[in-house]
Formats: C-alpha cells, sequence, structure tokens
C-alpha cells in the first residue's frame, strides 16, 4: 500500500489539487495532506487525511515521523 505524503505552503500552485486527487484514486494507497503556513486546503479525496502543522497535535516532531513513515512525499 503506498503510503503518499502532500505538503502544501499557502503559495501552492493550482496543480495540487488534481494531482492529490490522482493519488488517492490509486488502489490501496494511503494519502495525507498536511498544510503549512496557513495553506487553504485543497479539494481532497474522500478517504485523505488532512493535518495542519502547529493546530492540535502535529508539531514538528509529529511532521517529522510523518515524512519517515510515508513511501513518497511531494512538496508544493
Amino acid at each position: 500500500m503506498p503510503r503518499y505524503l502532500h505538503l502544501l505552503k499557502s503559495d501552492s500552485g493550482p496543480l495540487a489539487a488534481p494531482v492529490i486527487e490522482s493519488t488517492g484514486r490509486e488502489p490501496e494507497s494511503s494519502v495525507t495532506v498536511v498544510l503549512l503556513d496557513d495553506a487553504p486546503p485543497p479539494r481532497l479525496p474522500a478517504t485523505a487525511r488532512l493535518l495542519r502543522l502547529g493546530d492540535g497535535p502535529l508539531d514538528y516532531s509529529g511532521l517529522l515521523d510523518l515524512i519517515f513513515e510515508a513511501d513518497r512525499v511531494v512538496c508544493w
């Protein structure tokens, strides 16, 4: 099962949303999106997990854990 981690900044381009949606359509894939710098949330697949850095339990240590757990990390 591929695990994707997408890191979105506030100035992420318009291509981010369609790419995130396409990775969510892969069989048995897991998609996590982390919003950085007050980035607005994009369209997400229904199964995607959305987190905001610094909001709630996700801090820099938790982000580092997510990076090492992911099979692919995409920075936007």
